[in-house]
C-alpha cells in the first residue's frame, strides 16, 4: 500500500521543482528522487551523499561493477522497483545486456570476473542473513577481491538495502521501462547527489 506522504508531503517549491522537471523530462520524478525532498535534513541530504560516495566515489569497482551490485541486491531483496532502475542503469553503464540479465538470472553462470562473483555472493549472504563471516570475506579474498573492494561493495549493499526498504514500505510507483531508461541515463550523467 502506498503511503499518501509520497504525493502530498512536500513543500510549494518543491511542488513546483516537480512539475517543472516533468516538463522538460517528459517523466514524473521517481518516487526514490521525491523521498528525499521529504525531511530532506533528516534522511534525504545525508542519504543522497552516502549513496553518491558508494556509487561515484573511488573504488576498485566501475561504476558498472557498482551499479550491478545495487541490482543484485535489489534482487536479492525482492524489490521490484529497485530491479527495475539499477538493471537498467547497470545495462547502460557496461553496455552489456545480456552480462547484466545473467548475472540476476543465474549468478553462478553469469560471465563474470570471480572477484566480481565472489563478492556478490557476499553480498548475497548479508541480504539474505543479516550477517556475513569472517569465511565469507576470506573467500572473496581468495578469489581475488581486495579488502578495498569488500568494503566498497558493503557501502553500497548498505546504501541499497535501506532504499529497498524504503521503496517497498511507502510503496514506491514502478516506472514504464521508458522511465527506467531516462532514469538510468540521468543517474549515469549525474550521480546520486542531487
Amino acid at each position: 500500500m502506498r503511503l499518501d506522504i509520497l504525493n502530498h508531503g512536500y513543500s510549494a517549491g518543491n511542488k513546483a521543482l516537480f512539475t517543472v522537471i516533468r516538463l522538460f523530462s517528459g517523466h514524473a520524478l521517481p518516487d526514490a528522487a521525491k523521498i528525499t525532498f521529504y525531511r530532506s535534513d533528516f534522511y534525504g541530504n545525508p542519504a543522497k551523499a552516502f549513496t553518491q560516495q558508494a556509487m561515484r566515489g573511488p573504488s576498485g569497482w566501475s561504476v558498472a561493477d557498482r551499479e550491478l551490485m545495487a541490482a543484485y541486491v535489489s534482487k536479492v531483496n525482492e524489490c521490484a522497483f529497485c530491479i527495475g532502475a539499477h538493471t537498467a542503469t547497470a545495462t547502460q553503464a557496461y553496455d552489456d545486456a545480456p552480462r547484466v540479465t545473467a548475472t540476476l538470472e543465474d549468478l553462478e553462470s553469469a560471465p563474470l570476473e570471480e572477484p566480481l562473483r565472489a563478492t556478490l555472493r557476499v553480498l548475497g549472504v548479508l541480504v539474505r542473513t543479516g550477517n556475513i563471516t569472517a569465511a565469507d570475506l576470506r573467500t572473496a579474498l581468495s578469489a581475488g577481491a581486495t579488502a578495498a573492494q569488500l568494503s566498497d561493495a558493503l557501502a553500497v549493499a548498505v546504501a541499497f538495502n535501506t532504499t529497498n526498504t524504503l521503496a517497498d514500505v511507502f510503496g514506491f510507483t514502478l516506472l514504464t521501462p521508458k522511465g527506467y531508461t531516462a532514469g538510468a541515463r540521468f543517474l549515469l550523467k549525474r550521480g546520486y547527489g542531487g
